[in-house]
């Protein structure tokens, strides 16, 4: 049946006709965005996943150059740790020129004491954004140590950061400091433990006429890995009670201490007092004559004390160790007996060969962990660029136009469109036909 109120054919065509437009426009605008999803109208789930991608690859961006700049804040203190070390390579040259009689003592003497100011300005220079990661005299917690952004992780419980940590090496020639009659002292029984109050502890070590040597320990804290509060001061006090070692044994304040940094645990400062021990019986000018054999080692966060292998009964001295509160302490460098090195005499150019050892075995582990977190820094640094670039592609993957696809869809739409338009104008004159009924 034909009508010319209802023309069914012309009503097709143009459905047919506005289904190929907007198969065009989709297209068209798939060549302009060059993005086969371009809005959350398109692909309401692929556009969520690609934005959560984006956001990541942006925050990548972000950690990218965070570890630029904690590279560059760690090298420039390793290339500083790296220069010290040469520095007191030098200075141990010298040291072992003094060893010789027939020397000038004083010249050499000149020649340490400005390649020591010479260490203190590389140490004062070695910053990096007003950053020092060669000093660490702060007593605020946590400021021993710096964390670079290294990562963002993304599980099912959310984002969170990752950081690489960066512990300050402390290089510095300042003189650490115990104010002793601000604090109290009082007796105790009990071994030292991280309470911020002054404590003392009375052992006894006698001489041996065995071959077997005396002992005590002194334990500091419950636990080497113990914290410490940064500013804590310590020191071991040795006063001989009888026999041949009244000359040897006999410390006053600030001899042998320690002041405790950000970081630091209680085997580090059993570790320090115990070295420091060492290094004052070694130069003392009465242990060649008796030949004592006192010494002191760390383990974990005791020290043991060992008496005089050939010695006598009476031969008995007193250990005491302190604690002090950080409000009466100053913090000092990692290299603050270098100060101490005074090669003008005999007594002095020994005591400074071992005490220079000491210091060069900071400044090279202070270079060496510089150096390790360097080069963890540029592995990460890689690996952030890698993912950004396959984040990346993933994005593209899901949300990028095929143009080879797309330009062959348009050409094909553009024919339909023309035979969409013929089509409407055949159905469009359809009811002209029935005039010719009527004449």
């Amino acid at each position: 049946m034909s009508s010319i109120l209802t023309n069914n054919g012309a009503m097709v065509a143009l459905q047919t006709l506005k289904s190929i437009n907007s198969s065009m426009a989709d297209t068209q605008s798939k060549i302009s965005t060059g993005k086969s999803v371009a809005n959350a109208k398109d692909n309401s789930a692929v556009w969520a996943i690609s934005k959560v991608m984006e956001a990541d690859v942006k925050g990548f961006a972000g950690i990218s150059d965070s570890l630029n700049l904690g590279q560059s804040t760690v090298a420039v203190a390793r290339q500083a740790s790296e220069t010290v070390t040469d520095l007191l390579t030098d200075i141990k040259g010298k040291i072992v020129a003094a060893q010789e009689e027939n020397v000038d003592r004083e010249k050499i003497q000149t020649d340490i004491t400005a390649l020591r100011d010479q260490i203190g300005a590389v140490v004062g220079a070695a910053q990096f954004n007003g950053l020092n990661l060669l000093a660490n005299t702060d007593t605020t917690a946590g400021s021993g140590s710096i964390n670079v952004l290294a990562s963002l992780d993304r599980s099912a419980d959310g984002v969170t950061a990752s950081d690489i940590s960066v512990s300050k090496q402390d290089l510095g020639t300042g003189a650490s400091a115990i104010n002793y009659a601000a604090t109290a002292v009082t007796a105790a029984t009990d071994d030292i433990a991280v309470d911020g109050v002054a404590t003392q502890v009375a052992h006894a070590v006698a001489g041996s006429t065995t071959s077997a040597a005396d002992t005590t320990t002194v334990a500091f804290g419950t636990a080497a890995g113990d914290s410490v509060t940064a500013g804590s001061g310590f020191q071991v006090m040795i006063s001989a009670d009888g026999g041949n070692l009244d000359t040897l044994l006999d410390t006053s304040d600030g001899d042998l201490q320690y002041v405790a940094r950000d970081g630091d645990t209680m085997a580090d400062v059993a570790s320090a007092l115990a070295d420091k021990f060492n290094s004052y019986i070694e130069s003392s000018t009465d242990e060649g004559s008796l030949g004592r054999s006192i010494s002191a080692s760390a383990s974990g966060n005791t020290i043991t004390i060992s008496g005089a292998t050939n010695g006598a009964a009476t031969d008995v001295f007193t250990v005491n160790a302190e604690q002090f509160a950080a409000a009466s302490t100053t913090i000092g460098g990692g290299l603050e007996d270098l100060a101490g090195i005074d090669v003008t005499s005999q007594t002095g150019a020994d005591s400074a060969l071992a005490d220079i050892e000491n210091l060069i075995q900071t400044s090279v582990d202070a270079a060496a962990n510089f150096g390790s977190v360097q080069g963890r820094i540029e592995t990460q640094a890689d690996f952030i660029s890698g993912l950004s670039d396959a984040l990346k592609s993933g994005i593209g993957s899901l949300v990028d136009a095929d143009m080879e696809e797309t330009s062959a869809r348009l050409q094909a739409l553009q024919v339909q469109q023309q035979l969409g338009v013929q089509a409407l104008s055949i159905a469009n004159q359809a009811p002209q036909q029935l005039l010719s009924l009527f004449r």
